[in-house]
């Protein structure tokens, strides 16, 4: 069944409008019609909406509520995902799989190693074409929220931002201890705690931007003896969280 988002002012006590993109993407392309049934979320609850499309036109399709439920999609922890800015389109690659695994946030993260510079400009661009594409995976993997896309934050900032508004926080580092300690933290984390996922670009974070995370309460832990890239990393930890969290709740 297709999954849609609105803005929760389109949200009636009976019926909900959808406006915009997905009014051709539902008459044009999926050429749906009326009697058909869709769901729907605001993106900002774990509401999902079941309804029955009643009228389209060009500019509105006419959902009518049928029921209303309380899905329990989304994991009993928000995970955030810090990227240090990767080479390329890789950035649009980790956006993509950190939604299909459950990531609540993701933060965009200027360090001393990473090679791509924006401007104010380009990261406009950016952060549109990124907030889009996590949009659609939010859609593709039935989340009933739409992870919100910051705009890019200097590596202390970022770290500022994690330790004063996560219960952990967690820096991958390849001088980390080993991986007993490792999994202890990892399995430390319990329902109901906020995690956030400090992720370096190609080249690794600076040991001064490591000694400043630590400072700050970050905790550096391994993530074994094979060096994984950066859009590898954060899916790792991600992976790691979503399974041992997965049907817990607080």
């Amino acid at each position: 069944m297709y999954h849609f988002f609105v803005d929760p002012g389109q949200i009636g006590p009976t019926d909900i409008a959808i406006t915009g993109s997905d009014v051709n993407h539902i008459r044009n392309v999926l050429r749906m019609q009326p009697g058909e049934q869709i769901t729907v979320s605001s993106g900002e609850d774990e509401k999902e909406y079941r309804c029955e499309i009643r009228a389209l036109s060009e500019e509105e399709v006419t959902a009518h509520i049928m029921w209303v439920e309380e899905t329990g999609a989304e994991l009993p922890s928000r995970i955030s995902l810090f990227q240090g800015l990767p080479k390329a389109d890789k950035m649009e690659l980790v956006i993509q799989k950190a939604v299909e695994l459950g990531a609540y946030e993701l933060v965009p993260m200027a360090t001393r190693r990473a090679v791509v510079k924006l401007d104010a400009k380009k990261e406009a661009a950016k952060l549109k074409r990124w907030s889009a594409i996590s949009e659609s995976a939010a859609k593709q993997s039935k989340r009933r929220i739409i992870p919100q896309v910051h705009s890019v934050m200097a590596f202390r900032e970022a770290v500022d931002y994690a330790a004063s508004r996560y219960d952990i926080c967690l820096i991958p580092y390849e001088l980390a201890d080993g991986m007993e300690q490792t999994r202890r933290i990892l399995n430390g984390v319990q329902p109901g705690q906020s995690v956030a996922i400090l992720i370096g670009p190609e080249g690794g974070f600076e040991e001064n931007e490591i000694q400043y995370a630590k400072e700050k309460g970050v905790l550096p832990i391994t993530l074994g003896r094979r060096i994984l890239r950066t859009e590898t990393a954060g899916m790792t930890v991600l992976a790691v969280l979503m399974m041992q969290l997965e049907g817990r709740r607080v």
